[in-house]
């Protein structure tokens, strides 16, 4: 699928795998929403690649309803990447055996609405609009990446919430690519494993701990970059041919337990 001339929303799309997929999705042509809480980041962003950044929360319908609106008075919307989330980790129950000392609900719930509901929300939205582009020579209307997790298979003790949320936009690709077919529009989902984000700081120490972190990478023994994660988001995005899929992009890693 050409996006040359067609604008894309990226939520998340202020920093790591995020950033990464709005340079690529530029350099192909594509007019980029970045739509983010990160505002400094994201206004650099949007000026560097030449496109509008609006500020999203993803829990916030109406932030996401303004992201969308801007993508189509750039250009008619073929692409959504979902890429915002957050991380968190708890077990499930205290060693005190009380009730206020398991995990927070509250955090549980968060992460959900997030990383799960918010991405179903941007979907759903974003959708919408592309369902009223005209579609292009092949019947395509447009393509949707989300970005899931291998803890979605591999989740580690104490990731119940984030594994949830991931589980959950793996669960849901397949049944919306079925669903959205009639619309001529793609859906896929990407999985990656560790990857060299500013989560992880900066500095030596920060280095040290990212090569201890690689070294139970299988191969490569390092932890991934965000363009080769963002390459692989470009390719479910303009390869017509890849619908419904979740593919980990993880140097084969299998997360252990803890």
């Amino acid at each position: 699928m050409d996006i040359s001339g067609a604008s894309a929303i990226v939520t998340g799309g202020a920093s790591g795998i995020g950033a990464a997929v709005c340079r690529q999705l530029a350099a192909k042509g594509a007019h980029v929403v970045v739509a983010d809480l990160k505002e400094e980041d994201g206004q650099a962003l949007a000026s560097e690649i030449g496109g509008v950044f609006i500020r999203v929360d993803v829990t916030d319908t109406e932030q996401i309803k303004t992201a969308v609106a801007a993508a189509e008075e750039l250009a008619p919307l073929r692409v959504l990447v979902n890429s915002a989330g957050i991380g968190w980790a708890q077990r499930t129950i205290g060693r005190d055996g009380s009730f206020d000392s398991a995990h927070d609900f509250g955090a549980y719930k968060k992460v959900i609405e997030i990383n799960l509901i918010g991405t179903f929300d941007a979907l759903r939205l974003a959708a919408t609009a592309i369902s009223r582009t005209e579609p292009l020579e092949s019947g395509e209307r447009g393509a949707i990446c989300n970005l899931a997790s291998v803890a979605a298979f591999d989740g580690q003790i104490g990731q119940a919430a984030y594994s949830s949320s991931k589980g959950g936009v793996v669960g849901m690709t397949l049944p919306i690519a079925r669903d959205l077919a009639a619309s001529g529009i793609r859906v896929n989902t990407v999985a990656p494993g560790l990857i060299d984000t500013p989560i992880y700081g900066e500095g030596e120490a920060s280095e040290a701990f990212k090569a201890k972190l690689g070294e139970s990478v299988n191969f490569p023994k390092r932890l991934g970059y965000p363009d080769e994660l963002a390459s692989m988001v470009l390719e479910c995005v303009t390869n017509s041919y890849v619908n419904g899929e979740t593919i980990r992009v993880d140097g084969a890693i299998r997360m252990p337990p803890k």
